[in-house]
């Protein structure tokens, strides 16, 4: 009798761990787990690659400075980071608002068009 209670006891023990392992594994090959997981890792190499440039440019500031000196040539060391280019290169998007309404047909401010609403 104890015998048959303990093996059940086990069996359903054992049914129970599998269950939540194969659960916990399909939910971590979701999609929406999967998306997460790989933004997680762009925004980590993001970091990486900006720490690496920022390095660089230290150590190319330091370099040049060095050269400068053993030349006796004085230049700025600090140059610091170049202004973002993605503002300029969109423009000025209020004048173009007017455009905007005739084109996509009533345009709101508080409701924007968004191409990937449609799909």
């Amino acid at each position: 009798m104890f015998r048959r209670t303990f093996w059940f006891t086990a069996g359903a023990a054992a049914g129970v761990w599998a269950t939540t392992k194969v659960n916990r594994k399909l939910r971590q090959l979701a999609p929406e787990s999967l998306a997460a997981q790989a933004a997680d890792k762009a925004i980590e190499t993001g970091h990486r690659l900006k720490d690496f440039a920022l390095d660089v440019r230290a150590s190319m500031a330091q370099r040049e400075a060095e050269l400068g000196e053993a030349l006796g040539i004085q230049t700025p060391t600090d140059r610091g980071l170049p202004a973002p280019r993605r503002p300029a290169a969109l423009g000025d998007r209020t004048e173009n608002h007017e455009q905007d309404t005739k084109h996509y047909g009533i345009l709101d401010s508080r409701y924007p068009y968004d191409r990937n609403e449609d799909h």
